[in-house]
């Protein structure tokens, strides 16, 4: 039996030793950063400030994280986060499908006039105050639908959604369930839904982080603060210990609240990122094949 194995050049080690090499220093430039703000988040103020925190905690301490959760509005604005994130994505799933799955077929006569109004979006946009005018003539101003409506469907997704639908479900298969006598939405229902599993995972993925992440439209649609997300919620908290040095007269106590500053920028990245960070890798096995099959051209 002959050795079918290939034997490597001296070339061909060089250049996966020089891959490896790249590789390495590409994944420490993106993970150190991450270390890093996790090993701040835990130490003390003073070590923060002073600049010792490299790798790990120096002087362990919760005391960043303590001061977040002190807040009394922390509770409340996790609570919105979930609403507007779980509400949020839910409407702009049914909405995006609806508005991509009839695009993506052949016999939509209107199908390219809808499809060009909505390109037309994405290149044209009538500015900040008049969607503010917008949104505060529709009644939704200091409302919960201020962060859901406005951005109910993303073109970009649709189109991806679209491309998705277009690529995966083909006139055939449409055809060959019409003439067993399957309508429409019983098509939708039994075999476009069941096998759109990647497509509805990375769209939703794409819809929350966008929702969790929510800041500037709730930062001028809203002026209730138990309606805050928590994300303007953190930023109170940041804003509320700001050093003003004209306000501070003791140079230890001024010390003091500039590290707890400091601290509390780490603490806040790692309280605001935690939620996506657990829900990411229950999505992650249908992103790859959902973002290739969505982005294929159609």
């Amino acid at each position: 039996m002959q050795n079918t194995a290939i034997k490597e050049s001296s070339g061909d080690r060089i250049f996966n030793g020089i891959n490896y090499v790249v590789l390495i220093i590409f994944t420490l430039t993106v993970l150190y950063p991450l270390v890093f703000i996790v090993s701040a988040s835990f130490s003390s103020p003073e070590a923060v400030s002073a600049g010792k925190v490299w790798l790990y905690p120096i002087n362990f301490s919760l005391e960043g994280y303590a001061a977040v959760f002190k807040h009394k509005m922390i509770a409340t604005g996790f609570l919105n986060s979930i609403y507007y994130t779980v509400v949020g994505t839910i409407i702009n799933l049914i909405l995006t499908f609806m508005v991509a799955y009839p695009l993506s077929r052949k016999d939509f006569q209107a199908k390219n006039v809808i499809m060009a109004l909505f390109v037309f979006t994405t290149l044209f946009s009538g500015g900040l105050i008049p969607s503010f005018l917008l949104v505060k003539e529709l009644g939704m101003l200091d409302t919960r639908w201020a962060l859901i409506i406005p951005g109910a469907v993303t073109v970009w997704n649709m189109i991806v959604s679209r491309t998705f639908f277009k690529v995966t479900f083909p006139d055939e298969l449409l055809e060959a369930a019409q003439i067993d006598g399957c309508s429409d939405f019983k098509f939708i229902w039994k075999i476009v839904l069941p096998l759109s599993g990647p497509i509805i995972a990375v769209m939703s993925l794409f819809y929350a982080v966008a929702h969790w992440n929510t800041y500037f439209n709730a930062l001028i649609y809203l002026k209730d603060q138990h309606l805050y997300p928590l994300q303007l919620v953190l930023r109170e908290i940041l804003i509320q210990n700001q050093v003003d040095p004209a306000m501070l007269t003791d140079v230890s106590e001024l010390a003091s609240r500039a590290a707890l500053t400091d601290l509390l920028k780490y603490s806040l990245i790692v309280v605001s990122t935690i939620p996506i960070m657990i829900v990411y890798p229950f999505v992650q096995k249908h992103f790859v094949k959902g973002m290739m099959i969505g982005s294929l051209k159609g």
